[in-house]
């Protein structure tokens, strides 16, 4: 394949994951999509099949159901109805539906206690995660106005070990560039306390300092959505991500009455634990939020 081409199909892919984050409360009409993108629908489906691992419709679902999983505990007053509708279904039954299938219990048992039971059946899929005594109960954030960041970057299936790996290569481009002054950045492209592991879009990313000249395009690039976030500044070890992450999401956002969007969090790296030699980290997390 030439490079060309591969640069054409991320693109395309990009493309596609950013209108179903931004239309993701909407009826997703696939007619609109292949004409807005100049292509045909055979080809659109194939090619985010090749880049993501996983089907459109497949995506489309998973992204509304930990929207819904979310709405669930953040918006109070919302009936199960008002939260179905928000997240683009049509009906309540088929909500209800699809989320039992997910989740393995319906959006009332969810909403009264079961996302703590799910979400540590999850945590205990990772050996560290599980050993983790981390506490974040007095961490407070701060809410800043982000802008656009345009980074290049590989995307890596599955939270696990092997992200090391990525970040390696990322590192490789990065000496063979001759970059000095660039920031790295992970993307959560889904909820890994809600999502199993195995199937969670981790992207590893590079941002460099405008006007740097870089000799090689073999990586893609993307933007990093703009918004209004919540800044929380953290340290430690590669086990307490998760239990971060687990907090941020089913206690200090309950209790925080803002929402989440359906944003992507990422995390920007002062040091990385997957390049470190102790496996420790230092990060400003970013959360998308609204009040």
């Amino acid at each position: 394949m030439k490079k060309e081409t591969l640069q054409k199909r991320v693109q395309i892919a990009n493309d596609i994951m950013y209108y179903i984050y931004t239309h993701i409360d909407t009826n997703i009409n696939m007619d609109e999509l292949s004409s807005d993108l100049k292509v045909s629908k055979f080809h659109m489906h194939r090619v985010f099949k090749d880049i993501f691992g996983k089907n459109i419709y497949e995506s489309i679902k998973s992204i509304r159901l930990q929207k819904a999983s979310n709405l669930l505990l953040t918006n109070k007053y919302s009936t199960i109805t008002d939260v179905a509708n928000i997240c683009g279904y049509s009906s309540q039954t088929s909500f209800l539906r699809v989320f039992k299938e997910r989740f393995s219990m319906t959006p009332k048992e969810w909403k009264n206690g079961g996302y703590k039971e799910y979400s540590q059946h999850i945590i205990e899929q990772s050996p560290k995660a599980k050993k983790s005594t981390a506490k974040f109960d007095n961490l407070e954030p701060t809410v800043v106005k982000m802008p656009i960041i345009e980074s290049y970057y590989i995307r890596h299936s599955g939270y696990n070990a092997q992200i090391s790996r990525t970040w390696q290569k990322l590192q490789t481009w990065i000496f063979s560039n001759n970059i000095t002054e660039y920031k790295q950045i992970a993307l959560f492209h889904d909820n890994p306390t809600v999502t199993p592991l195995n199937e969670c879009q981790y992207v590893a990313c590079v941002v460099v300092e405008k006007g740097t000249k870089v000799k090689s395009d073999r990586l893609p690039k993307f933007n990093i959505s703009d918004g209004i976030y919540a800044k929380f500044d953290l340290v430690g070890e590669q086990g307490d991500m998760l239990r971060f992450i687990q907090w941020v999401y089913h206690e200090w956002l309950p209790k925080s009455e803002y929402e989440t969007t359906t944003k992507p969090p990422y995390a920007i790296y002062k040091k990385n634990n997957y390049l470190s030699e102790d496996s420790r980290f230092d990060i400003s997390f970013y959360l998308s939020i609204k009040f």
